[in-house]
């Protein structure tokens, strides 16, 4: 069940991982390692898996917390564990506690985790195309700094998400980046079908962690839709015709 880890992320002070579908419990189409209570898989089951994500990390269960997701650029001052019966509505979080890991789920947007390993400092985001342009990156950064960080020592990964090749979008998609700003063509590509482009979401989310001015940001470049026995991916499953799919989950937390 070893993560993929962020060479920016890695600290004595500070435990991380993008954790994929592998080494969980969960049977079926939630096979393994599904950490999200809002699908459809057995419950039990799901703790189960994250009780593992959350030992491996070095902590409890309980203070592996996650939100209830919105695509919103809403960020959340996390000052106490909350129980998984009423997550908050919010998309991003940062928090100053030790010993509770901050989780994202996903299964195709961008899980993004940051740290000022020397503030004390950590954050997290869940970053689709409607969070990255409504401002999730720039929200969590600013209430990292609020909370003491150091906006230049503020190191940050994009974590597996889908990629460019994988991700197409129809005109009124690409026509809403680009009228918002002229740049975002940049971030787009013809797609083979007609009237059609294919989206960079992680170029585009690593732009705009970039344009905050921390530190350092790093994208791991793994496509969650190409790889299906190491992620869980909605688009895949919705191509596929299935009828759900399991969460990713990834977490940063400031040891003990």
């Amino acid at each position: 069940m070893k993560p993929l880890q962020s060479q920016a992320l890695l600290s004595d002070e500070v435990a991380h991982g993008f954790f994929g579908r592998q080494g969980g419990v969960s049977g079926g189409i939630y096979a393994s390692l599904n950490c999200g209570y809002g699908s459809g898989d057995d419950s039990g089951s799901v703790c189960e898996n994250r009780t593992r994500v959350a030992t491996w990390l070095g902590t409890r269960e309980e203070k592996l917390i996650t939100l209830y997701q919105i695509h919103s650029a809403d960020a959340l001052h996390v000052t106490a564990p909350w129980t998984r019966a009423a997550p908050p509505k919010a998309d991003a979080m940062a928090t100053t506690l030790r010993g509770v890991a901050l989780g994202v789920l996903a299964a195709d947007c961008a899980p993004i985790l940051l740290s000022d390993a020397k503030a004390g400092v950590i954050g997290c985001a869940h970053s689709g195309w409607k969070g990255a342009i409504g401002g999730v990156v720039e929200s969590v950064v600013a209430l990292m700094e609020r909370l003491g960080a150091s906006r230049a020592r503020i190191r940050a990964a994009v974590g597996p998400c889908i990629s460019q090749a994988s991700y197409e979008v129809g005109p009124e998609f690409e026509a809403r980046f680009v009228d918002t700003e002229a740049a975002n063509k940049a971030y787009f590509v013809r797609s083979p079908r007609m009237g059609h482009w294919q989206f960079d979401l992680p170029g585009y989310v690593t732009a705009r962690l970039k344009a905050t001015g921390i530190g350092a940001v790093e994208a791991l470049k793994v496509c969650t839709y190409e790889h299906n026995e190491a992620y869980f991916s909605f688009r895949r499953t919705t191509h596929r015709g299935e009828t759900d799919y399991g969460r990713n989950v990834s977490a940063i937390m400031l040891k003990p």
